[in-house]
């Protein structure tokens, strides 16, 4: 008799009636939106902090340059020696003051540059500072050298390179930005699910083994419908609590930016910058433009479906191994001596979708590890968005089934011998001989 769709019943509903799991899934939103909440009220605050910063310029010349912004406010001090200007500074409680030398000529202005300040300055308003000075200097030399500024600023050119195929269909550079996004969110996101939810079917395996209920279920269970079991209801557990988590954060953001009207999109300056860029810049606004038609562009069908595919199948595999893992010990101290052989091949896949997909997604190293089980569902998510032939998508997914198949042979032969194994730290050498069993 086929018991595989009760335990998939029994491992979902032992999951999602279980207290701490409850908890977790209601509290987990609470704290994530708080930490974000956090996070957009201190930027918030950072950024409606005014810096004055005070500067004493000897040359004269850079009056006009430093100009005032909603973070920055810039004073000039002028007859006072560089004592005094300290002192003033000080007494107004600004946050610095900038000294520039008078010199014989621009070079000498380089060497003779300083900033003074109580609070060390971060590294954004010392590399503005620097830049502004940089320019003055740069046009100042430029004009000494008979150079026409106004010459120079018309003979800039900027140049967009148009992207086509063979057969016709346009791209751009913005196509490649949103591949690489788009690939390297589904293999991240593949990624922390099978360390979050492996670890769940890990413990689970290990919970009942010690609480020797297994020994009850194995009389009338066969441990290749018990293994699966386990593995499909935990797995449909750790979606159901993954979808509450997407909900209620959503919910808790909005209701928690609406009452204490904290703007989440303070944490997003650069973009909100492009969209004002936008109405006042055309070229801006055709990027914009290009970008939305590349989304579109995108074989968004194929991506969904390969996703699916090699999400659940990537994770079926990797959950497999998890659970023998949790069958072959007793506790999760005991686990770490069989824990790397599974991570590695994961981190491998990251690693490899990082440094190698991107820079050559049709290359060597790219299509060679797209295929290998073990590394196929984070390198193969990564390189679909390039284009990857239904082929050698197909293949890899063939092989990826028969792998995980084969795994779970595997695993269930070390699960029949390993849940009754009580006391004993298993080594790899163990292990074989419970696969020969």
């Amino acid at each position: 008799m086929n018991h595989l769709p009760l335990i998939i019943k029994r491992e979902y509903l032992t999951k999602v009636r279980n207290k701490s799991f409850i908890i977790m899934t209601f509290v987990s939103p609470l704290i994530f939106a708080a930490l974000i909440a956090v996070v957009a009220f201190l930027s918030q605050l950072n950024k409606d902090k005014l810096r004055t910063i005070s500067v004493l310029d000897e040359t004269n010349m850079f009056e006009e340059v430093f100009t005032n912004t909603e973070e920055t406010k810039y004073t000039f001090i002028e007859g006072v020696d560089l004592e005094t200007s300290k002192e003033l500074v000080k007494n107004n409680e600004n946050f610095g003051l900038l000294h520039i030398v008078k010199s014989q000529d621009s070079i000498d202005i380089v060497d003779n540059v300083r900033f003074y300040s109580d609070e060390s300055p971060s590294l954004s308003i010392m590399s503005g500072l620097e830049s502004t000075i940089e320019k003055k200097l740069s046009n100042v030399k430029l004009k000494i050298n008979g150079v026409d500024l106004a010459k120079i600023e018309e003979s800039k050119t900027r140049i967009n390179i148009a992207q086509e195929n063979f057969t016709g269909e346009q791209t751009s550079k913005i196509d490649n930005i949103l591949k690489l996004a788009f690939g390297g969110a589904a293999g991240y996101l593949l990624f922390m699910f099978i360390i979050i939810y492996g670890n769940l079917i890990m413990r689970s395996v290990i919970e009942e083994k010690t609480s020797r209920i297994i020994e009850v279920i194995i009389s009338s269970v066969k441990p290749v419908q018990l293994l699966m079991g386990k593995i499909v209801g935990t797995s449909l557990a750790g979606l159901t609590q993954f979808a509450i988590w997407l909900v209620l954060g959503s919910v808790i953001l909005f209701v928690i930016s609406s009452i204490f009207g904290i703007s989440m999109a303070e944490m997003q300056t650069p973009q909100q910058e492009m969209m004002q860029q936008t109405m006042e810049n055309p070229e801006v606004a055709n990027e914009l433009q290009t970008a939305f038609q590349s989304f579109f562009n995108l074989p968004l069908f194929n991506l969904v479906l390969a996703f699916l595919f090699f999400f659940i199948g990537g994770y079926l595999l990797y959950s497999s191994l998890y659970a023998s893992v949790g069958a072959a010990v007793d506790n999760e101290t005991d686990t770490q001596q069989f824990m790397l052989p599974i991570i590695m091949p994961l981190i491998l896949a990251v690693y490899v979708g990082v440094f190698t997909v991107i820079d050559d997604p049709h290359g060597t190293v790219s299509t060679v590890f797209s295929f290998i089980p073990l590394t196929s569902p984070v390198v193969m998510l990564m390189r679909i968005p390039f284009g990857v032939p239904i082929w050698q998508q197909v293949l890899s997914f063939i092989i990826l089934i028969g792998t995980f198949t084969f795994t779970v042979w595997i695993a269930a032969k070390i699960y029949r011998v390993g849940i009754l194994m009580y006391g004993k730290k298993p080594s790899y050498k163990e292990l074989y001989k419970w696969i020969k069993y």
